[in-house]
């Protein structure tokens, strides 16, 4: 029996408008062995390890009358090649050029007629280098799973591990009686899953999501915080089809020593860097900043004990926190950070991912996605900007024997919403990726450099 798309997937579907694009991506940048990586190396790779992700093969196919919502299909046409893409920056290629690049991409929607998801092998940089930029629907990211493809194609070791003889054959692609009587016999199993989605058109998705936020909230003593609105902010600006892209270069030891020397987490680090650089940035805007200014952030944290690390799930819980952007002694903003964070952990003022489950099915694989998605429903009434924080390994990964440097999260955009921040810590290093939208956010790149300064400034208070 095919797969079935959940309610939040479906809405997903629906949701997409050119201005918001629902993809999640990423930037990884390489050294290549001596050997070479080119178009084919990264063709091959994939073939060879595309089977442990078996939703990449598979495209939507949807129900007649929509009695029910659309299934996941093996898709016969399946070509890689359509999937896995060449570019070339003029040699030699700047960071600044890839950056462009990142964001022209980006602003493009998938095509909903095959399986959603891109990557692209990018040559020409400075230093030899390449770059992999990836894009994956919201809907392929189910959470029955934490397995992507970026995950599968990369090794802790130079030498690409060997995987088994794929004998993959599409499976036939189920007709219309076929697909009729699967949602009559889900109709039979689940009557009130199947009468949501006869009722679904786009104004009716609009309607169940929002229905989804209001209950979730609900459920949480964060609805105390939701019930007033976040502060009005440069940050959320009516948004076009274009992004830009800016990054940010940190030590993760850097924060470990001011957490040492101050106390509470090094994610209690990170916002008090984020709060500083946008204390900074808008006082670069010539905005009004007063003592009593904040910005509403939602972050996504894991509450996974000790004890489940590794294991497959959602132990996810979204804090909204006030950042004192007001405030310009660093030492003054870390305790606030850090107060509001604890007072968060200790009261349960999340909104918490078991929540949505329970509403929706709704268990996203990755912190990074987890806030994109809980930011599509949430970003105007509830908070200003996105700032997702993903642990990554602290040791060298490698794709095809070409090393990876530096790997820079794109959240995607919820309507009105002007910036995304994700970071991603990877082998002694914290990168930020800054998705925003090209109007709205035409200083980006200055956001990225204050992020950078305003660790330095946190360190000179060690």
């Amino acid at each position: 029996m095919a797969d079935r798309l959940s309610a939040l997937d479906l809405s997903f579907l629906y949701l997409e408008e050119p201005t918001t694009p629902m993809h999640v991506g990423g930037l990884v940048v390489l050294a290549p062995p001596k050997t070479g990586f080119d178009y084919d190396k990264l063709v091959s790779l994939i073939e060879g390890r595309i089977a442990l992700v078996p939703r990449y093969r598979q495209k939507i196919k949807n129900v007649p009358a929509h009695l029910a919502n659309p299934v996941w299909v093996d898709d016969r046409d399946f070509d890689v090649t359509y999937h896995v893409r060449r570019s070339a920056l003029p040699k030699p290629g700047s960071d600044a050029q890839l950056r462009d690049l990142v964001a022209r991409l980006m602003s493009r929607r998938l095509d909903r007629h095959r399986p959603l998801w891109e990557i692209y092998l990018v040559e020409g940089l400075a230093r030899g280098r390449i770059a992999l930029i990836t894009k994956t629907h919201h809907a392929m990211v189910d959470g029955r799973s934490a397995v992507d493809l970026g995950q599968v194609l990369l090794d802790v070791t130079p030498v690409p591990r060997q995987t088994g003889e794929d004998l993959w054959m599409p499976a036939p692609e189920p007709g219309r009686v076929d697909l009729v009587a699967g949602a009559i016999g889900d109709y039979v199993r689940r009557p009130t899953a199947v009468v949501d989605t006869v009722r679904s058109s786009v104004a009716d998705v609009r309607a169940t999501t929002s229905r989804i936020a209001g209950a979730v909230v609900g459920l949480t003593s964060a609805a105390r915080l939701a019930t007033r609105p976040a502060p009005t902010s440069p940050l959320n600006a009516k948004i076009g089809e274009q992004r830009r892209f800016g990054v940010a270069r940190t030590s993760l030891a850097d924060y470990k020593r001011v957490r040492k020397a101050h106390g509470g987490t090094v994610n209690d680090v990170v916002l008090a860097t984020v709060s500083l650089a946008l204390r900074n940035w808008l006082l670069s805007r010539g905005e009004p900043v007063t003592p009593k200014t904040t910005v509403r952030a939602m972050v996504p944290v894991s509450v996974r004990a000790d004890s489940e690390k590794g294991a497959l799930g959602n132990r996810v819980s979204s804090y909204l926190v006030d950042l004192p952007v007001g405030e310009a002694n660093p030492k003054v903003v870390l305790s606030q950070v850090s107060y509001s964070m604890k007072a968060h952990k200790e009261s349960g003022q999340s909104v918490g991912a078991d929540a949505l489950i329970a509403l929706s099915g709704f268990a996203p694989p990755t912190l990074h996605s987890m806030g994109a998605r809980v930011a599509s429903g949430f970003s105007r009434r509830l908070f200003n900007v996105v700032v997702t924080n993903v642990p990554g390994p602290q040791f060298p990964l490698y794709a095809g024997g070409a090393k990876l440097l530096e790997m820079f999260p794109v959240v995607p955009l919820a309507k009105g919403q002007a910036v995304s921040i994700g970071l991603t810590s990877y082998n002694g290093g914290v990168f930020y990726g800054l998705n925003a939208d090209r109007d709205a956010m035409g200083d980006v790149d200055v956001l990225g450099a204050l992020l950078e300064e305003s660790l330095t400034v946190l360190l000179e208070t060690v």
